[in-house]
């Protein structure tokens, strides 16, 4: 790896330790790609057409929720890292602590809030479902709602591994979570009929115990030295981690908004089984955004190390590797991708799904948009300049909703419309992002391009 890599210009000492955990990551994220692969068609049996279409809208509506930590984790990074450069470790112990107690009393009052609004949702109106299923959704979503509350506090531990340059943690975590849960879905199609009910919320505990093990392995080990402490708790150190925190809050919400609604949007305007091979060819195309998160992913925390230490070489170096590995493989593999893609979806999922070459070619647009701007995110979130990244993200916010409606019901381009119009949502950041760079790492910046 390391040889391959040194032909882009990746052999710096912080180079090796993002190597190691590249390779770590693949190893990790290959198992999850695996067991996810196997998920859909094992879902599909368990739960058939309707009841997984309406199990990934429930998904993508709670995913909204993890707004909540209002960017906390993300600023927790940043915060972390950057006392970790400077060698303040107690300092870096007050920022675990406050992140920790401030999003437990988050957590605590919104879900107490959800318990109370639940009882005036009607949930099968919401999904657009009938008998069992509308039966199964209103206990189903206190369940799930309990569970991403207490995820959005067990969760900072993976912002504690990235500031510490653990850069794998994530994908270790992933895989273990994907393969208990090809675990108890095929012990479910042993043992029980399908319910939406009992899927929901094995798969909604899953995450919140694995990252529980593991807050609780990290604290009384390597980071024990990080452990949250009431005590330390700091309203000053909250609003340090808060200013740079609620600008990442601003841009979850643009781009929760900008994937999550989709599934919504289809389910309305078409039905719940229309969302299936949506989902399913963003899957298929989505693992060149995944293995390319992979590679670009350690950069961000050791891009903000290298920037507070003002080594500005490394960095320009580092940026001109990843856009050669983006140039000479990413539009290789989407062609490859898109001249198998019938064969392959007849192997994973069968005659069961009909997937559009019109959408396949929309999806690998998407992925194509969207690997080019992340080269330069993982800059801009490092450094903390994301100011012009929040008001970006309110423009791309306000305009997909309306642009998918649009495309998909206006103009007949059904659900291949709705990816078209997330593709010009992002194109905004692919085309401010580079020049925004560029401006920062030469010391050009000046007024919102520096905030």
């Amino acid at each position: 790896m390391n040889k391959i890599l040194s032909l882009f210009g990746i052999n710096s000492g912080r180079d090796l330790n993002i190597v190691n955990h590249i390779g770590l990551s693949f190893f990790y994220k290959i198992g999850s790609i695996v067991s996810n692969l196997a998920l859909v068609p094992l879902s599909l049996t368990y739960l058939n057409t309707e009841g997984y279409g309406v199990w990934l809208t429930l998904s993508s509506f709670l995913s909204w929720f993890t707004l909540f930590d209002v960017g906390l984790g993300h600023g927790l990074r940043n915060k972390l890292a950057e006392a970790n450069a400077q060698k303040n470790y107690s300092l870096a112990q007050v920022y675990v602590s406050s992140a920790y107690f401030t999003i437990m009393g988050i957590s605590l009052l919104v879900l107490f809030l959800f318990i109370i609004i639940n009882f005036f949702l009607d949930w099968g109106l919401i999904f657009n479902v009938e008998g069992m299923l509308k039966n199964d959704i209103a206990p189903l979503m206190i369940l799930v709602f309990t569970f991403f509350s207490i995820q959005l506090i067990v969760k900072l531990i993976s912002s504690i591994h990235l500031a510490e340059q653990n850069h794998s943690f994530q994908s270790k975590v992933q895989f273990i979570t994907s393969l208990l849960s090809l675990i108890c879905i095929w012990i479910l199609l042993k043992t029980t009929d399908g319910s939406l009910l009992l899927f929901g919320t094995i798969f909604s505990a899953l995450p919140v115990v694995v990252m529980l093990v593991y807050n609780l392995i990290s604290f009384t080990n390597k980071y024990k030295h990080l452990r949250p402490q009431l005590k330390l708790w700091s309203s000053k150190h909250v609003k340090e981690i808060l200013s740079l925190g609620t600008k990442f809050f601003i841009i979850q919400i643009s781009v929760i908004v900008l994937f999550s609604t989709d599934n919504i949007i289809i389910t309305n305007l078409f039905s719940p089984e229309e969302v299936v091979p949506y989902n399913i060819a963003l899957k298929y195309f989505s693992q060149i955004l995944i293995f390319f998160s992979i590679v670009i992913a350690p950069y961000w925390s050791t891009i903000t190390e290298a920037f507070v230490k003002s080594d500005y070489s490394w960095i320009k170096k580092s940026m001109k590797a990843i856009f050669r590995i983006w140039l000479l493989v990413i539009p290789i593999l989407l062609i490859i991708m898109l001249i198998i893609a019938d064969w392959v979806y007849k192997i994973w999922v069968g005659d069961n799904v009909v997937i559009m070459f019109s959408l396949n070619i929309s999806m690998a647009l998407f992925v194509l948009i969207q690997t080019f701007q992340l080269i330069y995110t993982n800059f801009i979130n490092g450094v903390g300049r994301i100011k012009l990244q929040m008001i970006v993200g309110i423009i791309a916010l306000l305009i997909n909703i309306p642009l998918s409606i649009l495309f998909a019901k206006e103009l007949n381009l059904g659900t291949t419309g709705v990816i078209l119009a997330t593709c010009v949502s992002i194109g905004l950041y692919a085309i401010y992002k580079p020049i925004q760079y560029y401006l920062i790492i030469n010391k050009k910046a000046k007024g919102i391009w520096n905030k």
